[in-house]
């Protein structure tokens, strides 16, 4: 299977992970974080590239002025676009098959009949956004991208109108010479994290859990009713980054509680960039009757990975939660939303057509016609040669008979020169000869199950008796009736599905001799 290459875009942060799946082994491959160019930064060189990467590895946008500006954020890109290649050394990328993990502002979410939209984490300003798209989907989009939730509903993910993250994947492929790198599937952050923790943890169906992401700028609360997405609540704008309390998540916490209408929380899930036991205990003290817990890893091959990467494993929650989303569509084993846009679609087809394209299309279809029309003329041809060569074949089986039964016709034409030899040998001695016969054909006139089918005279001149009898103790008979004879031979010959034994008996009869030929 070719290498998954999961990108979750969530504002200056950039997370790449590259996944595959062999033998049912889910592996990561590669992980890095690489904050993008924020503007506003000051001290430094607009000249000096290196001054573009700053002390926390971020990529700073210096702007002095207007005329700056670009400048700066055109030599940012690059240094992030080559920071990203770096990080990636070692996966073939453009045979790889890439996954943008995307959240708000690129992705929103809306209820079926778009009534409300607090439920479900969006902003007054972006209902009147999702109102204006929702009316321009088609049904078939709304069919593929949404999610059921607990209530019996449905949640509608949709997309913004830019998508930075489709652009930043295009520009490395750029750098790297390729026109696009290939996107498979567009995944929500928030949805592929509640299904894969929904797989991992054993929650009761009347629990009430919380999927607590902390990321470095913004962070996300999820919550669950039994197996199921319940509520998805408004990005927080507090991350590793500018979080001085815990107690600011708390009382968003209850606030998205009595928005999504859940009573109470049976289990609490943390991950992200922070899980640590401070932060665990804090949820404790403030929902003593919750389960706290971290999320867990273990059916991840880690191994190829750094040591600092599998100490912060935590922080790819996202992306590895959408490529165990996308492994699982593979296999058949779940079928979730694709927000794939036709137009990344489009983009990525080996043959695009222009208006001088379509004038192509009368001139295939004559080529076409004049193809058909040469094939059919050839497999008539061949169809002539072919019942040549049947014929040809006929009369060579034909001619193998002939010679099947002239080699028989010759095998007793030989057969005849040998007894014409035998009588030419007993001109001398036809009485005896005439005795001799007289008693074979005495004894096998009497005895119905024994005949001859050969004599001939060997060196030493004796008289050897070939044939078949149906009774093998016949022959003891024969042997001692003939007196002078001897049972040289017996050998098990059925005739047709009937027993018989074939025999060859040696008499020693006085005045014969072998002829000379």
């Amino acid at each position: 299977m070719k290498p998954i290459v999961a990108v979750y875009c969530e504002g200056n942060d950039t997370k790449f992970a590259v996944f595959t799946k062999e033998n049912g082994q889910f592996r990561m491959l590669k992980a890095a974080s690489v904050d993008v160019f924020k503007p506003g930064k000051s001290g430094a060189s607009d000249n000096d590239p290196l001054a573009l990467i700053d002390s926390g590895g971020e990529i700073a946008l210096d702007s002095i002025d207007a005329s700056g500006l670009s400048t700066s954020s055109d030599q940012g890109a690059a240094v992030f676009e080559s920071i990203v290649t770096a990080e990636l050394s070692g996966i073939k990328l453009h045979k790889a098959l890439f996954l943008p993990v995307l959240t708000e502002p690129s992705v929103f979410y809306s209820s079926k009949n778009k009534k409300t939209f607090e439920g479900h984490g969006l902003t007054s300003e972006m209902s009147t956004v999702v109102d204006e798209s929702s009316s321009k989907k088609k049904s078939k989009n709304d069919e593929v991208n949404k999610v059921d939730i607990a209530d019996g509903g449905s949640l509608y993910a949709y997309l913004s109108a830019d998508v930075p993250c489709f652009k930043m994947i295009n520009s490395i492929a750029r750098l790297n010479g390729k026109r696009f790198y290939k996107i498979q599937s567009v995944k929500s952050a928030e949805i592929s994290l509640s299904y894969y923790v929904a797989k991992k943890k054993k929650f009761f169906p009347d629990d009430y859990s919380l999927i607590v992401y902390i990321g470095k700028e913004y962070s996300k609360l999820i919550f669950l009713h039994g197996r199921k997405l319940k509520h998805i609540g408004s990005t927080l704008d507090v991350g590793t980054g500018n979080l001085h309390t815990y107690d600011v998540y708390f009382s968003k916490i209850l606030l998205e509680m009595e928005n999504g209408g859940i009573p109470n929380l049976d289990n609490i899930v943390v991950c992200g960039e922070d899980d640590s036991e401070n932060l665990i205990l804090s949820f404790y003290g403030t929902f003593p009757e919750a389960n706290v817990s971290r999320l867990e890893f273990e059916s991840i091959d880690v191994s190829l990975l750094p040591e600092e990467a599998r100490i912060k494993i935590s922080s790819y929650s996202v992306p590895i939660a959408a490529a165990y989303e996308y492994f699982e569509e593979q296999s058949k084993e779940y079928s979730g939303i694709n927000l794939l846009p036709k137009y990344i679609m489009e983009e990525q087809k080996i043959f695009q057509f222009a208006w001088h394209g379509y004038l192509m299309l009368p001139i295939l279809f004559f080529a076409a016609i004049y193809m058909t029309t040469q094939i059919l003329q050839y497999n008539s041809e061949i169809n002539i040669l072919n019942q040549d060569i049947l014929s040809q074949t006929n009369l060579k089986q034909q001619n193998l008979a002939l010679l099947s039964q002239i080699e028989a016709l010759d095998q007793k034409i030989n057969n005849f020169d040998q007894t014409q030899t035998i009588l030419d040998s007993v001109t001398v001695g036809t009485e005896v000869w005439g005795n001799f016969l007289g008693r074979v054909s005495n004894f096998m006139g009497k005895n119905r199950n024994l005949w001859a089918r050969n004599v001939l005279i060997d060196d030493n001149g004796e008289i050897v008796l070939e044939g078949h009898a149906l009774n093998k103790f016949l022959l003891t008979d024969f042997a001692t009736f003939m007196q002078s004879a001897t049972l040289r031979k017996i050998t098990y010959d059925p005739i047709s599905s009937q027993d018989a034994y074939r025999f060859t008996v040696g008499l020693k009869v006085k005045g014969i001799q072998k002829a000379e030929k």
